[in-house]
């Protein structure tokens, strides 16, 4: 995971609508779960267009979801119990 959390990291620093210079950029750890090991990123935008910013941030997690699977990582979503009704049905 730290090798991970390295990467994003990096790609942060080098995404070009991050703000790097005089605001923070956190990517940490945080506590275990019985889920797995959730990951926050704190970072700021260059813009502060809101449609602008929901583009950016979703970039961005699509860009570490796909990336998770080359450092042998497993994502994982907590299903409800809607989820598993409609799989019985199926």
């Amino acid at each position: 995971m730290e090798i991970f959390r390295a990467y994003i990291e990096s790609y942060l620093k080098n995404h070009p609508q991050i703000h790097t210079k005089k605001m923070d950029l956190i990517v940490r750890e945080l506590a275990p779960t019985s889920t797995g090991l959730p990951v926050e990123l704190i970072v700021f935008t260059k813009t502060i267009n809101w449609n602008e910013y929901e583009r950016i941030q979703a970039e961005i997690i699509d860009h570490l979801l796909a990336a998770a699977r080359f450092f042998d990582l497993r994502l994982f979503l907590d299903p409800a119990g809607s989820d598993f009704a409609r799989a019985l049905r199926t």
